[in-house]
């Protein structure tokens, strides 16, 4: 609770991250099979993404990992962490961390939906030509309602921003296409 506390999060997040964490571990009490794994987790994939780019005085390093757990071949459940830093020489410098639950749902093979909260932190630090210096810190909350085509372990769809806010958001689109690996 005090973690959730220092946070930001709202009541009904903490509320939703408790029930996900209890729900995980109430499904991890199973008997363990022959090779010595509990059937949690031979249910249980991991993955995430990894990004880096550089420019004419730009970098751009972001790292989020998550875990998901299968229910059954239809419905699945994880969470996951993020963190970026992101710099324009002589412009800005951003730190975005935070985490987010997702939910997905597979009604035939091939299709996949998807529903994912995420709530991260933003500071940037806006840097003025005349010396002065700006700071913007908050959180962002957004709610992204998502279909992607599935073979495998890769899914690659759209998802959309239902909370998207032009003057408060780090995303500058409320549609984001994205690809979603976990093995």
């Amino acid at each position: 609770m005090w973690l959730m506390k220092c946070f930001g999060l709202a009541a009904a997040g903490r509320q939703i991250i408790l029930a996900s964490l209890l729900l995980l571990s109430f499904s991890g009490f199973t008997q363990e099979d022959s090779d010595g794994k509990s059937d949690f987790w031979r249910r249980v994939q991991f993955g995430g993404s990894a990004g880096l780019s550089f420019g004419n005085n730009y970098t751009n390093v972001a790292l989020a990992p998550g875990a998901l757990y299968n229910f059954n071949r239809y419905f699945a459940a994880g969470v996951g962490l993020q963190g970026s830093y992101i710099k324009v020489r002589n412009n800005y410098e951003s730190y975005i961390y935070g985490g987010s639950i997702l939910v997905l749902a597979n009604p035939i093979d091939a299709i996949q939906l998807s529903a994912e909260i995420e709530q991260v932190r933003v500071n940037t630090e806006y840097q003025f030509i005349d010396g002065g210096v700006l700071d913007d810190n908050f959180w962002n909350t957004a709610l992204f309602l998502g279909a992607g085509y599935r073979t495998n372990n890769v899914t690659i769809g759209v998802r959309y921003n239902v909370l998207h806010d032009d003057d408060k958001n780090i995303y500058a689109d409320p549609f984001m296409p994205f690809v979603r690996v976990y093995f």
